[in-house]
């Protein structure tokens, strides 16, 4: 493991690049770019992480990737860091799947939305019912006309 962390730290002296340049260009924090140069992968993130970690340091060296990514599958296959095949992704399903909301919850939602729409239409079919009934309750509109208006007067000549 020592020997790949040892060829990346030695890639990056030869391009003089400190440390910190690297966690600036990765935005991956010194304690895990020290683990990495340290060969001590299990200190890394798992999974998919790891790999990112990897490509970015890769890619601020500017180190082509391909070779690189092979010899650290390699190296934590070796050394029985690496996961087998497949099993970080459905890790990585997994949790998404179980960070979603249930969907009973959801489902109480939707059901008590439609309730509440039932319950509005009736309500103004209740009103509108009722206005149409008692209409003739009502008092008639009252029509006001002046009996001797200028209008009157006017239309009279």
């Amino acid at each position: 493991m020592a020997a790949f962390g040892d060829e990346l730290r030695r890639e990056r002296e030869l391009r003089g690049m400190p440390v910190e340049a690297i966690c600036q260009a990765t935005k991956v924090s010194a304690k895990h770019i020290l683990a990495l140069e340290a060969g001590d992968f299990r200190q890394l993130p798992g999974g998919v992480f790891r790999r990112g970690f990897v490509r970015s340091y890769l890619s601020a060296l500017g180190l082509e990737q391909d070779p690189w990514m092979r010899r650290f599958e390699e190296s934590c296959r070796e050394n029985g860091v690496g996961e087998p095949a497949g099993t970080e992704w459905m890790t990585f399903a997994e949790n998404v799947r179980n960070s979603r909301p249930v969907r009973g919850r959801r489902m109480g939602a939707k059901w008590l939305a439609a309730a509440l729409i039932l319950v509005a239409i009736a309500l103004a079919g209740w009103c509108g019912w009722r206005l149409a009934k008692h209409r003739s309750l009502l008092p008639q509109p009252l029509l006001w006309t002046a009996p001797n208006s200028w209008v009157d007067n006017a239309s009279s000549r």
